[in-house]
């Protein structure tokens, strides 16, 4: 049976604009873009994403339902073991993920400014590039940078020492011939760019994401940086607030899972009375810290900087230090490397001699 505008959880002043603009059937909206609907029925832009919205959230669990029927947990588990990871150019934070940022779930990564959080996401574009015969997906990255913070001469120099990087571990044909198509240019022109400016254009960007995605199956990198920006300002409404949010946070998981993608976010840090004492917390409250799949926290420990795994459905609570140096995200000097063996992209591939390792800083 056909859902009926009336029935639908929306306002009642926005049904009434509906049912006057002639909309009477749920179906009649679900090939609007948010622009049409805004004109169409003289809501404003942010009533007709919501509204699209809604119906995406109100619609997906039929299909969802009609896509998994039949498949076992065995089946399930084969297809996330085929997904992989993205490595990170840290061989301990790797480890602690089990293997790098998984694809086809969401990650948040939370911390202060300055921390190095949209550092990790420029070295996860680029390293999801890496050729599938280093031990990497040979993927493409869409980057949505919320706060204006994208420096693409910094994620070229990530990309020339990831090609460098991978040059010194090239030894049989297939990694000498996948050379020839890595580089600088390739690795940019690879990188999916879009800017957004209010939470208005994200979520009209997230909702039209899955069309993008369809017309761009070699992406399997989506990152939100941030997601915090656009929402802490200019909300009188906070129900309204928390509504867009779980909307936005149930459709990107939808996004990972149906079209094989990392989906990471990185958020700010708020402080939070607790015990009658001050303390840093990841913002946007308490529900959204559910909605992502783990949860890593950047922060400071002295003068040096730590990521820690707060929340994973599979992997233990963990610590590990880290730096930033000119190539990127990477381990910290004064802690011992990992063997060979012992790193994640080695436990991906079965191949030692196929994964991205830390080049030595000096």
């Amino acid at each position: 049976m056909q859902r009926t505008v009336p029935s639908l959880p929306l306002a009642p002043s926005v049904k009434v604009r509906l049912l006057h603009a002639g909309f009477h059937l749920a179906t009649d909206l679900t090939d609007m873009c948010p622009l049409q609907l805004c004109k169409a029925a003289a809501i404003s832009h942010e009533e007709a994403v919501e509204v699209l919205q809604m119906l995406r959230c109100d619609t997906q669990p039929h299909q969802e339902k009609a896509a998994t029927e039949g498949i076992t947990a065995l089946d399930l588990l084969h297809k996330e073991e085929a997904q992989g990871s993205i490595v990170t150019f840290s061989s301990r934070l790797d480890d602690v993920l089990g293997g790098g940022v998984p694809v086809g779930k969401t990650t948040e990564i939370c911390g202060a400014p300055g921390i190095g959080k949209t550092q990790l996401c420029m070295q996860l574009a680029v390293d999801v590039q890496i050729p599938v015969c280093f031990g990497g997906l040979g993927g493409k990255a869409l980057y949505i940078d919320t706060e204006g913070s994208f420096v693409v001469q910094r994620v070229a120099d990530m990309a020339e020492a990831a090609v460098k990087h991978c040059s010194l571990l090239a030894e049989d044909t297939e990694q000498k011939q996948a050379l020839e198509e890595l580089t600088v240019e390739k690795v940019l022109s690879s990188f999916f760019l879009v800017r957004c400016h209010d939470y208005v254009e994200l979520l009209a960007e997230v909702y039209l994401l899955p069309d993008f995605l369809a017309e761009h199956p070699e992406v399997r990198l989506v990152i939100i940086d941030s997601i915090a920006f656009p929402f802490r300002h200019d909300f009188e409404n906070l129900s309204q607030r928390t509504r867009l949010l779980n909307g936005l946070a149930q459709q990107l998981i939808r996004i990972a899972t149906q079209h094989s993608v990392a989906v990471v976010l990185s958020n700010h840090m708020t402080t939070r009375l607790l015990n009658g004492q001050s303390k840093l917390v990841p913002s946007l409250g308490e529900s959204w810290g559910h909605t992502a799949t783990q949860r890593l926290i950047l922060h400071w420990e002295g003068s040096k900087r730590l990521a820690s795994l707060y929340k994973s459905p599979s992997q233990m609570e963990a610590t590990i230090q880290y730096q930033i140096t000119v190539q990127g995200f990477r381990d910290a000097q004064d802690e011992p490397m990992p063997t060979v063996e012992s790193s994640a992209v080695s436990s991906q591939t079965g191949n030692s001699s196929k994964r991205p390792r830390r080049e030595d800083q000096s």
